[in-house]
C-alpha cells in the first residue's frame, strides 16, 4: 500500500484491512514514499517521520508491515520502481497496489503506466467524492487487456484525509479518532504540522 502517509490515519488502516481480507492477501507492506514527484510543489514532512508513524500504526496488527523501499531510495519514489523491486524481492508472490481512487484517477499521468499492471493488480480504494464508475472505460485504450488487474473497492472511512489533519492540528483542533493514539502522540511531540509561529 502506497502513500504519503503525511499522517497515516485510520482511513489507510481500515482500507489496507478491507483490501486484505476482500482479496485474499497474505499481508499488506505500507510503502512510505520517498520524494514523491506528484507532489514536489507541496510541503511533505521528512520521511523518517513519516515513516516512524507508519510503523507506530500498523504495530499491533500481524498482517501489516512497513517497508522503507522507496524512503532508501534516492531520486523520486515511482510506483514502477517500487513494484519491479517488490517482484525482485518477492518472486512468484501474485502483488496487488492498493492506493486512493484520487491516486488512480490520475494514473494515466503515472511514469510507465501501463507496464505497472504488468507486474501487479491495481486497488483503488475510493473514498467520498471520488467516482469511479468511468474509470475501466478511460483507461481500457491505454491499457487494454490488463484492464481487468484494476479493482475497485468502496471504503467509507475514506472520509477522514491526511490533509485535514495537518489543518485541525496547525488550527489547534483535536485530532484524536481520527488516527491510532500513538501517532497522535507522535505528531504532538514532534511538534509536526503547527503553525511557524508555534
Amino acid at each position: 500500500m502506497g502513500g504519503t502517509f503525511d499522517p497515516i490515519h485510520y482511513g489507510h488502516l481500515v482500507t489496507a484491512e478491507a483490501a486484505r481480507c476482500k482479496f485474499g492477501l497474505d499481508c499488506v507492506i505500507f510503502v512510505p514514499s520517498g520524494h514523491p514527484p506528484h507532489k514536489k510543489d507541496y510541503p511533505v514532512s521528512p520521511t523518517e517521520h513519516r515513516y516512524l508513524m507508519t510503523v507506530l500504526a500498523v504495530v499491533t496488527n500481524t498482517y501489516f508491515d512497513v517497508s522503507r523501499i522507496e524512503i532508501d531510495r534516492e531520486g523520486y519514489s515511482y510506483t514502477i520502481d517500487t513494484v519491479k523491486q517488490f517482484r525482485e524481492m518477492l518472486p512468484g508472490a501474485e502483488l496487488y497496489f492498493i492506493t486512493g481512487a484520487d491516486a488512480v484517477l490520475e494514473i494515466l499521468s503515472w511514469k510507465n503506466m501501463s507496464e505497472i499492471l504488468d507486474y501487479c493488480h491495481l486497488i483503488a480504494a475510493s473514498r467520498p467524492g471520488y467516482q469511479l464508475g468511468g474509470l475501466k472505460n478511460r483507461l481500457k485504450s491505454a491499457v487494454g487487456e490488463n484492464i481487468n488487474r484494476i479493482h475497485s473497492m468502496e471504503v467509507p472511512a475514506l472520509a477522514i484525509s491526511s490533509t485535514s489533519i495537518r489543518k485541525r492540528v496547525s488550527e489547534g483542533q483535536p485530532i484524536k479518532y481520527l488516527l491510532p493514539e500513538p501517532v497522535e502522540q507522535y505528531i504532538l511531540k514532534n511538534n509536526l504540522y503547527q503553525k511557524p509561529d508555534k
